[in-house]
């Protein structure tokens, strides 16, 4: 291997830490926005939930719809970019450790070259399983978080109405 290329092996693998510690933390992400949105299922079924969009609206002096829907936006962007980042660590832990195994294979190792083959799975199936949780919760509480708005909307417009025909 040329220095060149030793150099570029060394930089790739001291990102294998800073990944797979990524690919932890959104695996702890989203199991901790699977709790939440479990409970909040659950107050929703049971009519006790309440409601942070109408809490977020009463905050304003003047709520337009076009608030509440950046609100909306602000609320979901960690589930979404937890969905769409996850896999994409897990596949360049993947490649990381794909390295050193096609190394290892060449000198015979055969140990080494299924211990870094466990670590490039592990790496991505931890980082699928996190974008699979957060990918739900996040189309489901879109869903209703834009009923909760439409439902705005509609009161909104019954008030309207009703104002202009006093």
């Amino acid at each position: 291997m040329s220095e060149f290329e030793s150099v570029l092996y060394d930089l790739t693998r001291f990102f294998l830490f800073p990944i797979m510690s990524l690919i932890l933390i959104s695996l702890a992400y989203s199991l901790l926005a699977l709790g939440g949105f479990i409970m909040e299922f659950w107050q929703r079924k049971r009519q006790t939930y309440a409601s942070e969009l109408a809490s977020f609206s009463y905050t304003l002096i003047e709520c337009t719809s076009d608030d509440l829907e950046l609100w909306i936006l602000k609320r979901l962007e960690n589930l979404r970019i937890v969905t769409r980042t996850s896999p994409m660590l897990g596949l360049v832990a993947t490649m990381i450790s794909i390295g050193p195994a096609l190394l290892a294979l060449g000198e015979g190792q055969v140990s080494e070259v299924s211990s870094n083959m466990v670590v490039a799975f592990s790496a991505v199936i931890l980082s699928l399983i996190a974008a699979s949780i957060t990918f739900a919760v996040l189309t489901v509480k879109r869903r209703f978080l834009l009923e909760e708005l439409r439902g705005w909307e509609r009161t909104r417009e019954l008030k309207e109405h009703e104002h202009a025909l006093s």
